[in-house]
């Protein structure tokens, strides 16, 4: 069996369109039509990927992908009818991994979908890494994917993990904004800079004790980011 995929939206030929479309690549594809069966269908079953609309009853968009990050980092890929830049910042900055604009091309999204899995299956094969990473009081376990802060476990997502894992691997290196772009989310995606201010600003709010002043993760400006342990 391929991926397993959760798609939500309230748009039931929207849904029943991706669902037939991915079938077709042999993914497994599972249907939520409000925001809180989405969160229990999260909660109840590991998802590879899970498509979410922005616009749904009940919980809308940004409140199912904070309540899912909540337990769990799969990857959240956000669909939204507006063009507007703010939803998709504002997703991104609630957990969102990725956007796609309605209305989209099903090629499109099953690239996306191909391309995220492929990247996460390339980190859980480099065994060349160390497994755990210890600078300060940061412990990251490369192996599992998990960062622990004074032993405290502290969630993150996918995407904030491996932000932190490139920069603590690679300390006092600066990385560009645009290397960093096209490190963790790759060449082809249709998103800009930002999207990394937004992921290390909210990677800072959990690992720093005052992220006003971070200890870890710093900025060169004008140039881009770097770790200090």
């Amino acid at each position: 069996m391929g991926q397993k995929v959760l798609v939500v939206d309230d748009e039931k030929l929207i849904v029943k369109g991706i669902k037939f479309s991915l079938e077709q690549d042999q993914m497994e594809v599972d249907c939520a039509y409000d925001g809180e069966e989405a969160v229990e269908c999260a909660r109840n079953k590991e998802y590879d990927i899970i498509l979410l609309d922005l616009m749904l009853p009940k919980l809308d968009g940004y409140e199912v992908c904070q309540q899912i990050r909540e337990f769990s980092d799969v990857p959240i890929i956000m669909l939204t009818a507006k063009g507007d830049d703010m939803d998709k910042i504002l997703g991104l900055e609630y957990g969102a991994d990725d956007y796609i604009t309605k209305p989209f091309n099903i090629l499109e999204v099953k690239a996306r979908i191909k391309a995220i899995v492929r990247r996460n299956s390339k980190h859980n094969k480099k065994e060349e890494k160390p497994h755990t990473l210890e600078k300060g009081d940061l412990k990251l376990d490369i192996d599992s994917r998990r960062l622990f802060i004074n032993d405290i476990e502290v969630n993150l997502t996918a995407k904030e993990f491996d932000l932190l894992e490139i920069l603590v691997l690679n300390p006092n290196k600066v990385y560009s904004r645009e290397v960093l772009l096209n490190t963790v989310w790759g060449y082809d995606y249709p998103g800009d800079a930002r999207t990394v201010d937004v992921h290390v600003r909210r990677l800072r709010e959990k690992i720093e004790a005052n992220p006003g002043e971070p200890r870890y993760v710093h900025t060169k400006w004008g140039v881009g980011y770097f770790f200090r342990g």
